[in-house]
Order: C-alpha cells, then structure tokens, then sequence
C-alpha cells in the first residue's frame, strides 16, 4: 500500500519575480557571473548566488538584502 503526501507548490511573489529579473540584470551587466537562483520551499525566499561571493536573499514581499 502506497500514500503519497501532496504538498502545496510555494511559487514566487510577482514582488519577488520581478525583484530577481532585476537583481540577476544588474549582476549580468557587471560581467558577474550567477551561480544559483534557488526558491527555499520551506521560507518562500529567493537565494541568489553571483560572481565574488554575492548572497543575495529576496523575501516573499519583494525586499532584498545581502547576506
């Protein structure tokens, strides 16, 4: 017998997707590379990973911060 647990998908706020978009351009126009853009499905935040070492988290309403 099998069950299967369904969970709800987190996707991202439009806050948040349009935030990324931008956050990921201004990174790309400074020739820096983007390593990993990553939803955390347990928080709903956006982790962004770029060239030099830049963590960069997006909460779920839009507002970025530097890790």
């Amino acid at each position: 017998m099998s069950f299967y647990i369904k969970q709800a998908a987190i996707l991202p706020t439009a806050a948040q997707a349009l935030k990324c978009v931008y956050l990921c351009q201004s990174l790309t126009t400074a020739y820096l590379p983007i390593y990993i853009v990553r939803l955390d499905e347990r928080t709903g935040n956006i982790f962004i990973l770029g060239g030099n070492e830049i963590e960069i988290l997006i909460s779920r309403d839009g507002n970025w911060r530097y890790l």
